[in-house]
This record gives structure tokens, sequence and C-alpha cells, in this order.
């Protein structure tokens, strides 16, 4: 069934059917309810602190030792569908990279996904930092999350450090 198909269903409901409905959506799925509180009370710092707090739980849980990676992707991907804050966002993907390096240098060397993954949220950061014009707000902290990567293995360093150099250096 396509979106337009569910357009024309919802058309056919009353105020009431669809409140109904919504009430329904709202009990059943997080992700709705989430989108929901945030659509009736849209407080971007308050869903911002929450998705900081998921990034660092999924790196480092408050019982054991379990890295959960796609949680904290996640995160970064509710706060996009809800708001369009991208200095918000950048802080939140550059978040997830500082804790990605801490990680690592707390536990030592991982494994290529993960280094693959960090990269790729920080690369996708520096995009949009650089689009959303905000290359001096965050250059100490970009460059900071470069640097304590020296020495890390899997090409990870290099990688991090080609986003810089791409985003910061040229044109």
């Amino acid at each position: 069934m396509g979106i337009g198909s569910v357009k024309k269903e919802l058309a056919r409901l009353d105020k009431e059917g669809l409140i109904k409905l919504l009430a329904e959506l709202y009990s059943k799925d997080k992700a709705t309810r989430e989108f929901l509180d945030f659509y009736v009370n849209p407080d971007e710092e308050a869903m911002h602190r929450k998705c900081r707090e998921r990034i660092l739980h999924a790196f480092f849980p408050k019982r054991g030792y379990k890295l959960r990676l796609a949680e904290g992707k996640k995160a970064i991907a509710d706060f996009k569908k809800c708001s369009s804050n991208g200095e918000l966002l950048a802080d939140l993907m550059l978040f997830y990279a500082e804790k990605g390096v801490d990680y690592t240098n707390e536990y030592g060397d991982i494994d290529m996904p993960f280094y693959n993954s960090v990269a790729s949220v920080y690369d996708h950061a520096m995009q949009l930092i650089k689009q959303e014009h905000l290359l001096p707000k965050f250059a100490e902290r970009a460059v900071q999350i470069v640097h304590e990567t020296r020495g890390i293995g899997w090409g990870f360093h290099d990688d991090l450090d080609d986003s810089y150099i791409q985003t910061y250096t040229e044109g």
C-alpha cells in the first residue's frame, strides 16, 4: 500500500476517528510517540540532550560493555527526522565520532566495521558543517577528533584526516 492509498483512507475518517488512530499509534509505537511528543512540544534542546544521552549509552552503557553503534546512529536519525537545526545535528554527529574515538582509546583496537561507522558519521558531519557554514564553530572539535586518532589502525586516522582536510582546506 502506498502513501496515496493511506491518504485516501485517512481522508474518509472524521476528526474523532483520526484522533483515535493517532492515540492508538502513540500507545503502540515508540518512534510515533517521540515524533508526536516533539510535534506537540517542539523542544529541540531537550531532544538534542536526549539524543546525546542515547549516543553516550550506545558506546558506554550504564551496565556492561555492549557496544550498540546502530542505536547511536538511530539517535542521530531520529533527531534529523524531527529537527532542521543543522548546528545541533552536526553537534550530535561529532559527539558520535568523539565517543567512538573515546571507546577505541579506552578498549583498544576494535574492528573495521566499527571504524567505518565512526568515520562515516564524521564525514557526514564535515559535509553538513561545510554546507551549513559552521566551519568556525566546529573547527576545534573537528581537528581534536583527528588528533586523538593518531596511532589507531585500520586506516581510521587517515579517513578522518582526509575528511577534515577536504572540509577545512578545500574551497
